[in-house]
Protein backbone atom coordinates (compact mmCIF):
# COMPACT_ATOMS: atom_id res chain seq x y z
CA UNK A 1 0.00 0.00 0.00
CA UNK A 2 1.53 3.09 -0.80
CA UNK A 3 2.13 5.83 2.15
CA UNK A 4 -0.56 8.60 2.51
CA UNK A 5 1.57 11.65 1.09
CA UNK A 6 2.35 14.45 3.28
CA UNK A 7 0.37 17.85 1.98
CA UNK A 8 2.92 20.86 1.96
CA UNK A 9 -0.25 23.37 0.66
CA UNK A 10 -3.72 23.71 1.49
CA UNK A 11 -4.82 22.47 -1.74
CA UNK A 12 -2.83 19.50 -0.96
CA UNK A 13 -4.64 19.40 2.32
CA UNK A 14 -7.87 19.77 1.04
CA UNK A 15 -7.42 17.27 -1.90
CA UNK A 16 -5.85 14.89 1.11
CA UNK A 17 -9.49 15.17 3.36
CA UNK A 18 -11.82 15.67 0.56
CA UNK A 19 -13.24 12.12 1.11
CA UNK A 20 -13.88 12.33 4.64
CA UNK A 21 -15.21 16.11 3.65
CA UNK A 22 -17.95 14.10 1.71
CA UNK A 23 -18.74 11.49 4.02
CA UNK A 24 -19.47 14.56 6.61
CA UNK A 25 -22.04 16.44 3.68
CA UNK A 26 -23.72 13.57 2.40
CA UNK A 27 -24.20 11.87 5.95
CA UNK A 28 -27.70 10.21 6.34
CA UNK A 29 -28.57 12.25 9.25
CA UNK A 30 -29.96 15.33 7.77
CA UNK A 31 -32.21 13.41 5.73
CA UNK A 32 -33.34 12.15 9.16
CA UNK A 33 -34.69 15.18 10.56
CA UNK A 34 -37.53 15.90 9.37
CA UNK A 35 -40.08 16.69 12.63
CA UNK A 36 -39.68 19.52 15.33
CA UNK A 37 -38.90 17.18 17.92
CA UNK A 38 -36.13 15.71 15.40
CA UNK A 39 -34.67 19.05 14.94
CA UNK A 40 -34.75 19.69 18.68
CA UNK A 41 -33.43 16.54 19.64
CA UNK A 42 -30.46 17.66 17.05
CA UNK A 43 -30.03 21.15 18.45
CA UNK A 44 -29.29 19.35 21.88
CA UNK A 45 -26.59 17.66 20.85
CA UNK A 46 -24.91 20.16 18.47
CA UNK A 47 -24.75 22.77 21.11
CA UNK A 48 -21.93 21.07 22.42
CA UNK A 49 -19.62 21.63 19.24
CA UNK A 50 -21.26 24.80 19.33
CA UNK A 51 -19.29 25.54 22.56
CA UNK A 52 -16.23 23.43 22.23
CA UNK A 53 -16.20 25.76 19.12
CA UNK A 54 -15.75 28.70 20.72
CA UNK A 55 -13.18 26.70 23.16
CA UNK A 56 -10.66 26.15 20.65
CA UNK A 57 -10.91 29.36 19.48
CA UNK A 58 -10.04 31.14 22.40
CA UNK A 59 -7.25 28.70 22.57
CA UNK A 60 -5.72 29.91 19.52
CA UNK A 61 -6.35 33.34 20.49
CA UNK A 62 -4.04 32.88 24.04
CA UNK A 63 -1.44 31.04 22.07
CA UNK A 64 -1.30 33.89 19.11
CA UNK A 65 -1.81 36.62 20.74
CA UNK A 66 -0.31 38.17 23.85
CA UNK A 67 -3.16 38.62 27.02
CA UNK A 68 -1.30 38.63 29.53
CA UNK A 69 0.43 42.37 31.13
CA UNK A 70 2.98 43.43 30.71
CA UNK A 71 2.42 42.78 26.49
CA UNK A 72 4.75 41.23 24.36
CA UNK A 73 4.80 40.65 20.69
CA UNK A 74 3.87 37.30 19.51
CA UNK A 75 5.69 35.46 17.20
CA UNK A 76 2.88 35.04 14.38
CA UNK A 77 1.54 38.47 13.30
CA UNK A 78 -0.38 37.48 10.20
CA UNK A 79 -2.06 34.52 12.65
CA UNK A 80 -3.09 36.96 15.33
CA UNK A 81 -4.70 39.19 12.98
CA UNK A 82 -6.56 36.34 11.65
CA UNK A 83 -7.70 34.94 15.28
CA UNK A 84 -8.52 38.73 16.55
CA UNK A 85 -10.97 38.73 13.52
CA UNK A 86 -12.63 35.61 14.00
CA UNK A 87 -13.24 35.89 17.52
CA UNK A 88 -14.60 39.35 17.15
CA UNK A 89 -17.20 37.96 14.87
CA UNK A 90 -17.63 34.28 16.93
CA UNK A 91 -17.68 36.18 20.71
CA UNK A 92 -19.39 39.30 19.32
CA UNK A 93 -21.65 39.40 16.51
CA UNK A 94 -24.28 41.82 15.55
CA UNK A 95 -27.44 40.24 16.01
CA UNK A 96 -31.04 42.97 15.90
CA UNK A 97 -28.64 45.56 17.15
CA UNK A 98 -27.12 43.89 20.33
CA UNK A 99 -23.49 42.15 20.84
CA UNK A 100 -23.72 38.36 20.75
CA UNK A 101 -21.53 35.60 20.41
CA UNK A 102 -22.62 32.56 18.16
CA UNK A 103 -23.04 30.09 21.47
CA UNK A 104 -25.46 32.24 23.38
CA UNK A 105 -27.57 32.79 20.38
CA UNK A 106 -27.72 29.21 19.69
CA UNK A 107 -29.18 29.02 23.04
CA UNK A 108 -31.85 31.43 22.54
CA UNK A 109 -32.61 29.46 19.51
CA UNK A 110 -32.72 26.24 20.95
CA UNK A 111 -35.25 28.59 23.77
CA UNK A 112 -37.35 30.02 20.82
CA UNK A 113 -37.39 26.16 19.47
CA UNK A 114 -38.47 24.32 22.77
CA UNK A 115 -35.36 22.73 23.11
CA UNK A 116 -34.35 21.94 26.40
CA UNK A 117 -30.70 23.54 27.34
CA UNK A 118 -30.39 22.27 30.59
CA UNK A 119 -27.60 20.00 30.21
CA UNK A 120 -25.01 22.95 28.35
CA UNK A 121 -26.37 24.97 31.34
CA UNK A 122 -25.28 22.64 33.73
CA UNK A 123 -22.14 21.98 32.16
CA UNK A 124 -21.14 25.94 31.96
CA UNK A 125 -22.17 26.08 35.87
CA UNK A 126 -20.00 23.53 36.94
CA UNK A 127 -17.09 24.74 34.94
CA UNK A 128 -17.97 28.25 36.82
CA UNK A 129 -16.86 26.69 39.99
CA UNK A 130 -14.49 24.11 38.20
CA UNK A 131 -12.70 26.48 35.33
CA UNK A 132 -9.82 24.82 32.97
CA UNK A 133 -10.05 22.39 29.76
CA UNK A 134 -8.62 19.64 31.73
CA UNK A 135 -11.94 18.98 34.29
CA UNK A 136 -14.40 19.29 30.84
CA UNK A 137 -14.01 15.70 30.57
CA UNK A 138 -14.42 14.39 34.15
CA UNK A 139 -17.47 17.67 34.77
CA UNK A 140 -19.07 16.10 31.82
CA UNK A 141 -19.09 12.32 33.12
CA UNK A 142 -21.02 13.97 35.84
CA UNK A 143 -24.13 15.68 34.15
CA UNK A 144 -25.44 11.86 32.83
CA UNK A 145 -28.23 13.82 30.60
CA UNK A 146 -25.22 14.99 28.43
CA UNK A 147 -25.43 13.08 25.12
CA UNK A 148 -22.51 9.92 24.91
CA UNK A 149 -21.53 11.67 21.69
CA UNK A 150 -21.40 14.84 22.56
CA UNK A 151 -19.23 14.07 25.27
CA UNK A 152 -16.65 12.25 23.10
CA UNK A 153 -16.78 15.02 20.78
CA UNK A 154 -16.07 17.43 23.17
CA UNK A 155 -13.47 15.13 24.56
CA UNK A 156 -11.76 14.80 21.02
CA UNK A 157 -11.40 18.56 20.69
CA UNK A 158 -10.00 19.07 24.40
CA UNK A 159 -7.42 16.51 23.60
CA UNK A 160 -6.25 18.44 20.78
CA UNK A 161 -6.57 21.98 22.97
CA UNK A 162 -4.18 20.11 25.96
CA UNK A 163 -1.63 18.81 22.74
CA UNK A 164 -0.82 22.77 22.45
CA UNK A 165 0.09 22.65 19.46
CA UNK A 166 -0.78 25.23 17.17
CA UNK A 167 -0.55 23.44 13.84
CA UNK A 168 -3.26 20.72 15.41
CA UNK A 169 -5.39 23.50 16.70
CA UNK A 170 -5.43 25.78 13.71
CA UNK A 171 -6.31 22.35 11.99
CA UNK A 172 -8.88 21.27 13.96
CA UNK A 173 -10.58 24.65 14.21
CA UNK A 174 -10.83 25.19 10.46
CA UNK A 175 -11.98 21.76 8.94
CA UNK A 176 -15.47 20.58 9.50
CA UNK A 177 -17.26 23.20 10.92
CA UNK A 178 -20.78 24.12 10.50
CA UNK A 179 -20.03 25.49 6.97
CA UNK A 180 -20.26 21.68 5.45
CA UNK A 181 -23.99 21.68 6.71
CA UNK A 182 -25.44 20.88 2.99
CA UNK A 183 -27.97 23.38 1.40
CA UNK A 184 -30.56 20.45 2.13
CA UNK A 185 -30.50 20.52 6.00
CA UNK A 186 -31.28 24.29 5.87
CA UNK A 187 -33.81 24.31 3.57
CA UNK A 188 -35.49 22.18 5.81
CA UNK A 189 -34.83 24.17 8.93
CA UNK A 190 -36.90 26.88 7.25
CA UNK A 191 -39.40 24.46 5.86
CA UNK A 192 -40.01 23.56 9.26
CA UNK A 193 -39.76 27.27 10.68
CA UNK A 194 -42.84 27.90 8.50
CA UNK A 195 -45.14 25.36 8.70
CA UNK A 196 -44.56 26.12 12.91
CA UNK A 197 -45.17 29.78 13.18
CA UNK A 198 -41.30 31.01 13.14
CA UNK A 199 -40.37 28.74 16.31
CA UNK A 200 -37.18 28.33 14.67
CA UNK A 201 -36.27 31.73 13.13
CA UNK A 202 -33.61 32.24 15.13
CA UNK A 203 -31.68 29.24 14.51
CA UNK A 204 -31.84 29.70 10.86
CA UNK A 205 -30.45 33.28 11.45
CA UNK A 206 -27.62 31.10 13.03
CA UNK A 207 -27.45 28.67 10.89
CA UNK A 208 -27.36 31.72 7.05
CA UNK A 209 -24.93 33.43 9.63
CA UNK A 210 -22.46 31.34 10.20
CA UNK A 211 -22.32 30.15 6.87
CA UNK A 212 -21.94 33.46 5.82
CA UNK A 213 -19.12 34.19 7.69
CA UNK A 214 -17.42 30.75 7.35
CA UNK A 215 -17.88 31.24 3.72
CA UNK A 216 -16.87 35.01 2.95
CA UNK A 217 -14.43 35.59 5.90
CA UNK A 218 -13.76 33.20 8.83
CA UNK A 219 -13.10 30.32 6.40
CA UNK A 220 -10.55 32.23 4.33
CA UNK A 221 -8.52 33.68 7.10
CA UNK A 222 -8.56 30.23 9.05
CA UNK A 223 -6.84 28.81 5.91
CA UNK A 224 -4.44 31.10 5.59
CA UNK A 225 -3.59 31.05 9.51
CA UNK A 226 -3.32 27.06 9.01
CA UNK A 227 -0.52 27.91 6.06
CA UNK A 228 1.04 30.72 8.31
CA UNK A 229 1.68 28.17 10.81
CA UNK A 230 2.96 25.25 8.81
CA UNK A 231 4.93 27.65 6.76
CA UNK A 232 7.19 25.02 4.76
CA UNK A 233 7.97 22.59 7.53
CA UNK A 234 6.23 19.28 6.16
CA UNK A 235 5.99 17.49 10.09
CA UNK A 236 3.84 20.68 10.77
CA UNK A 237 1.68 20.17 7.82
CA UNK A 238 1.62 16.40 8.32
CA UNK A 239 0.30 17.31 11.66
CA UNK A 240 -2.08 19.75 10.55
CA UNK A 241 -3.33 16.57 8.38
CA UNK A 242 -3.68 14.06 10.65
CA UNK A 243 -5.53 16.92 12.86
CA UNK A 244 -8.35 17.71 10.28
CA UNK A 245 -8.66 14.18 9.35
CA UNK A 246 -9.07 13.67 13.21
CA UNK A 247 -11.96 16.75 13.51
CA UNK A 248 -13.67 15.58 11.10
CA UNK A 249 -13.63 11.95 11.87
CA UNK A 250 -15.27 12.90 15.01
CA UNK A 251 -17.92 15.28 13.93
CA UNK A 252 -18.89 12.19 11.92
CA UNK A 253 -18.96 10.30 14.52
CA UNK A 254 -21.24 13.05 16.15
CA UNK A 255 -23.54 13.03 14.12
CA UNK A 256 -23.65 8.69 13.58
CA UNK A 257 -24.40 9.14 17.42
CA UNK A 258 -27.27 11.46 17.12
CA UNK A 259 -28.55 9.29 14.13
CA UNK A 260 -28.93 6.45 15.97
CA UNK A 261 -30.39 7.87 19.18
CA UNK A 262 -32.83 9.81 16.35
CA UNK A 263 -33.76 6.36 15.14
Amino acid sequence: MNAIATPTTIDALESRIAPLRSRLTSHPLYASIRTPQHLRFFMQSHVFAVWDFMSILKALQSALTCVTVPWLPSAFPESRRFINEIVLGEESDQFEGRAISHFELYLEAMHEAGADTSPIRNLLASLTTQPGSLSVNDVALNIPAIPIAARAFMSSTFHVIRSGNLAAMAAAFTFGREDVIPDMFRHLVRDLNTQHSGAFAKYIWYLERHIEVDGEDHGPLSLRMVADLCGSNEALWETAATAAESAIAARIALWDGILSQLN
